[in-house]
């Protein structure tokens, strides 16, 4: 799922039946039995940085990194020793998770670009590269959803959510693989869905989106496996992100709202561990597939779901 400013449909969708719930019911909850009216919270383990420096001394190039998964990604890999390259259009929020990685000690520069327009992402990675020397990893993440019956999609519409998605991650590795190249090798790793497996109603244009990624990741393996550069790409099931969060039209509704919302969706809609995932938890994945641990991986398009696809198979 990923991480530029998502756009929200008309459609009758899961996360849209999320947020009528919420609204209709779970406030009553709330209102009446502070929550306890659904039960016992159902909590992630806590997700740690193990001390590890896998990525010490090592470039890494982030899109769609300003919330969510992205900046998780990028607080993540800063903590493991990465120098950090990030972009997104949300300059603000850019520049606030840099300082909060600089802070921390880390090393990170923000750089807003918009992964639609293939000059702007030309820049940022010779920006990147410019500024920490050669580029090791990358992680392309930035995404949208607009969420609708078919019919209702204009052109325009479809076109912004497969070329957010899917023309956005060919455009990146374009300029990263030469970069790439000229160091030797080092891994991509692309954020697809667990939609791309299993959907449903309304998510047509980010679904065939997320599939095309799978296609496209599948056959860029082959092109540079024997060049030194692995291409993999995650598959996550719904996380609790600032997109899903909007996408169901909770975004201006009080946090302990769209957290009963969230759990109660959860428990119906993602057997296994009935809950969404948390940002940390998909990044920590993305990091494994980034690093050297798994050096005879590549073409892979692996799940992270909580169950999700397992039982829609």
């Amino acid at each position: 799922m990923a991480k530029q400013e998502p756009e929200q449909g008309r459609g009758r969708s899961r996360r849209a039946l999320l947020g009528r719930v919420g609204l209709a019911t779970v406030g009553v909850a709330l209102g009446a039995a502070g929550g306890s009216l659904l039960g016992p919270e159902k909590r992630p383990g806590a997700v740690t940085v193990s001390g590890r420096r896998r990525f010490e001394g090592k470039t890494v190039l982030i899109t769609g990194a300003t919330s969510g998964i992205g900046r998780a990604a990028a607080l993540a890999f800063a903590a493991e020793g990465a120098r950090v390259g990030f972009c997104g259009r949300r300059t603000g929020l850019g520049k606030a998770v840099e300082r909060e990685i600089r802070e921390g000690g880390g090393e990170a520069i923000y750089l807003r670009a918009d992964v639609l327009q293939e000059d702007q992402v030309r820049a940022f990675v010779a920006q990147v590269c410019d500024v920490y020397g050669q580029l090791d990893v990358a992680f392309n993440n930035a995404g949208i959803t607009i969420e609708r019956p078919l019919h209702d999609y204009s052109v325009e519409e479809w076109d912004r959510v497969v070329q957010t998605n899917l023309r956005g991650v060919f455009i990146a590795m374009k300029y990263e693989i030469p970069r790439l190249l000229e160091a030797g090798g080092g891994a991509i790793v692309v954020t697809s869905s667990s939609n791309a497996i299993a959907t449903q109603e309304g998510r047509s244009a980010y679904s065939a989106s997320k599939r095309g990624l799978i296609g496209l990741v599948q056959s860029a393996a082959l092109d540079y496996a024997t060049k030194g550069i692995r291409i993999n790409a995650i598959v996550p099931g719904t996380t609790d992100t600032e997109l899903v969060r909007r996408s169901a039209g909770m975004e201006n509704v009080p946090d302990a709202v769209w957290k009963a919302a969230a759990r109660q969706w959860a428990r119906s809609h993602v057997p296994g561990l009935q809950r969404m995932a948390t940002p940390e938890e998909i990044a920590a994945f993305a990091l494994a597939l980034a690093s050297d641990e798994h050096p005879y991986l590549t073409g892979a398009s692996l799940v992270i779901d909580g169950g999700k696809t397992a039982h829609a198979g």
